[in-house]
């Protein structure tokens, strides 16, 4: 499967070339031949009969930089100095940082923020805990946890191999809602190990988001974790992708003139996201889901490849009791949604779907069926990818949920608090702007993390889970 050249897999080719008229254009034609995507074009230095030029360029994978840099190599003329990966430079030494929000200059100012004056505050806390969310960090931090066992679509990586993700989430946190997050990745993936760590940690946080934790485990962690702890835990990876997914639809259905009720929709994965994606859709009274594993259609009955969670969904989807393969379930359905893995759909699927179909591929970084192939057989198409239109990122979703959740203080996340999310996100989309091309907001637009905030606020007083007074 081909994608669009993409700024993820980005280089920058230091090239010495020879100064004559027509060399560039040589460049240029060897890097358009190969698929690549110029960007900047920079001139570095000038010498004799010579001239040093950094040209930027966007790739498809590992394997398509490796091709164009092998093709300009070829150029008679022209001499590859440096090879810069544009992603790995971004990451280097990490991408966070911890600032003071006071300065410490003088002996007067190391006695209030520390010893002794630090004293007063810590007994104050002591005598009423509720203190520490107004003189210490905890009003205003989130940690995001993970044992690293099910990253993006990498897999079981590890907690060291996870940290560059939790660092850029951090960073997400921080720039769209302010809130202050810390990437903590636990070396064990025993369950007990992680509800324990956990709650011994808690008193510093004002909430916990879990991430990239393998399924079915992070369904016990979270809801022991909600059970035990006075602080709202979210598992990202099941409800902020099953939010905006919502919100999504919600825009989408409008489009395309159908009921939400009424929708057959079929989901490819029965992971943590497809599970949580199920039940939202539930709660808005969807009750056509039929969700497929690898071993095809999940049904009530069914004996092999069964987990816990699994049971529950044979139990409360797929009324029509369809058996077989992904492609069996897709005839006649309205909708699909992949939260799984690359390339498990074909157009011929895609074909089977009923009148203006809509599909969510939302796998990454290779979606479930290529956008290029999907497109003209689709009225609405969505991936969670930036280089397409319709990018469903749970990106919409978590830091403006957090910033109510904080500014409230609610001691959890319940349903009416992620069914506000999703309708404010869809909300953020004008009816007259409503496109096949957009259905959600944009990532980037900074009145999605505001009003996603004041909804989730409103919930939270509104179902008595919040405890700031207003």
């Amino acid at each position: 499967m081909k994608t669009t050249p993409s700024p993820s897999y980005s280089i920058t080719l230091r090239l010495e070339i020879v100064n004559q008229v027509g060399m560039f254009g040589k460049i240029a034609t060897a890097i358009g031949k190969t698929g690549g995507d110029i960007g900047a074009v920079d001139i570095v230095r000038v010498g004799k009969g010579m001239i040093v030029r950094d040209i930027t360029i966007n790739a498809r994978d590992e394997a398509h930089e490796k091709n164009i840099v092998n093709a300009v190599k070829k150029i008679k003329g022209v001499r590859v100095i440096h090879v810069s990966d544009r992603t790995f430079l971004l990451h280097h030494g990490g991408k966070i940082e911890i600032h003071n929000k006071v300065p410490v200059k003088n002996r007067n100012d190391l006695s209030r923020v520390y010893t002794p004056g630090v004293a007063r505050v810590c007994m104050a806390i002591h005598h009423d805990k509720e203190k520490a969310y107004r003189f210490t960090i905890k009003r205003n931090s989130v940690a995001i946890i993970t044992d690293g066992s099910a990253v993006l679509g990498l897999g079981d990586i590890g907690p060291e191999a996870a940290l560059p993700v939790m660092e850029g989430k951090a960073m997400i946190f921080k720039e769209f809602a302010n809130i202050d997050a810390f990437p903590i990745c636990l070396s064990t993936e025993d369950t007990e190990e992680i509800i324990k760590t956990i709650k011994y940690i808690s008193p510093a946080f004002g909430g916990i988001n879990l991430e990239d934790v393998s399924s079915p485990r992070c369904f016990e962690i979270e809801e022991r974790l909600k059970k035990e702890l006075d602080i709202p835990v979210f598992h990202d990876d099941q409800h902020g992708t099953a939010v905006v997914i919502l919100a999504a639809l919600i825009n989408a259905v409008k489009i395309v003139g159908k009921q939400l009720k009424r929708l057959k929709i079929v989901i490819s994965g029965a992971g943590a996201a497809g599970t949580a994606c199920c039940k939202i859709l539930k709660e808005v009274g969807i009750t056509n889901i039929i969700i497929c594993d690898r071993k095809g259609a999940i049904y009530k009955s069914r004996k092999r490849h069964m987990n816990p969670v699994k049971i529950w969904l044979s139990e409360n989807t797929n009324p029509a009791m369809i058996k077989g393969s992904i492609s069996d379930s897709m005839e006649g359905a309205d909708v699909f949604i992949g939260v799984s893995a690359p390339n498990l759909i074909t157009v011929d699927d895609i074909k089977r779907m009923t009148t203006d179909p809509i599909v969510f591929a939302l796998a990454n970084p290779e979606p479930e069926i290529a956008p290029e192939d999907t497109s003209p057989h689709v009225r609405i198409l969505a991936t969670g990818r930036s280089d397409y239109p319709n990018q469903i990122n749970n990106m919409l979703c978590f830091p403006g949920l957090f910033r109510g959740l904080l500014d409230s203080r609610a001691r959890t996340v319940n349903e009416e608090i992620k069914l506000a999310a999703a309708k404010a996100i869809a909300s953020m989309v004008d009816e007259k702007e409503l496109s096949e091309d957009y259905i959600v907001p944009s990532i980037f637009d900074r009145k999605v993390v505001t009003t996603v905030a004041s909804s989730v606020s409103d919930a939270a007083y509104r179902t008595g889970v919040a405890r700031k007074e207003r």
